[in-house]
């Protein structure tokens, strides 16, 4: 059984999630868009969603997203731990039925969410209050039948969970190498800049030299969390589709 690692674009991949799911399963990664084929669920003991600069709306354009969303909605059928960051959680709420779209000026870089779970396995170690990095133009309401985990003065919803399946639209994995890598590809320093203005690599990179010791510490948790679920060493992973 293999762990099921999405990707949308070359800079967006799992980064910490990855490094802390290791032992949990074998790891295949896959994007969609750039003409790799999402594997048979029979096979998969667990898939992370990424995120990406498309909307989950561009099906036209990607229609490969409107096949990801089928396969969630399958996978959530099955029970199968699902998470899905940023553009996977949006890709997660749509396949539960939530729309997602524009809500204002894009969320983008570093500010607090609120949890609501503290017993959350996934988002519980960062209760009450965490400073995230946030990097996302669009958002949703907490999906029917799910529980709401986070909240922020932009979002509503930061984080849900349905069942065995969890979408956090923030970034838990986020730390300064990542920011770094970020700001390297040239389109997503353009688009902090429009978000913060001229000093936005600025902006970011002393958000995480201020931020990213105690957002690793408590996310790893998280992740740990996570592929205990994966490995079977803990309860709710295969939660009916639904529940909390």
């Amino acid at each position: 059984m293999t762990v099921l690692f999405v990707e949308h674009v070359p800079w967006e991949g799992p980064h910490r999630i990855a490094e802390r799911l290791g032992g949990a399963a074998p790891a295949l990664t896959v994007n969609p868009l750039a003409g790799g084929r999402l594997p048979d669920h029979a096979s998969i003991a667990a898939a992370v969603f990424m995120g990406g600069p498309m909307s989950v709306n561009e099906t036209d354009a990607h229609p490969e997203l409107a096949d990801e969303v089928r396969w969630i909605e399958l996978a959530l059928e099955r029970g199968l731990p699902l998470l899905g960051v940023c553009l996977g959680s949006q890709l997660i709420a749509r396949a539960l039925g939530a729309p997602v779209g524009v809500r204002g000026a894009p969320e983008l870089g570093w500010a607090p969410v609120d949890i609501h779970a503290p017993a959350d396995p996934l988002l519980g170690p960062l209760a009450p209050l965490t400073t995230v990095l946030h990097w996302h133009g669009e958002s949703f309401p907490t999906p029917a039948g799910a529980e709401l985990l986070a909240s922020s003065s932009r979002a509503e919803c930061q984080g849900f969970r349905a069942g065995g399946a969890w979408g956090v639209l923030f970034h838990p994995e986020a730390d300064g190498r990542l920011v770094r890598s970020w700001l390297a590809e040239p389109s997503m320093a353009a688009e902090a800049e429009r978000a913060l203005g001229p000093d936005a690599s600025d902006l970011l990179l002393a958000g995480a030299a201020r931020h990213e010791a105690a957002l690793v510490a408590r996310s790893g948790r998280g992740f740990d969390a996570f592929a205990g679920l994966i490995a079977g060493d803990g309860a709710g992973a295969r939660a009916p589709r639904g529940g909390p």
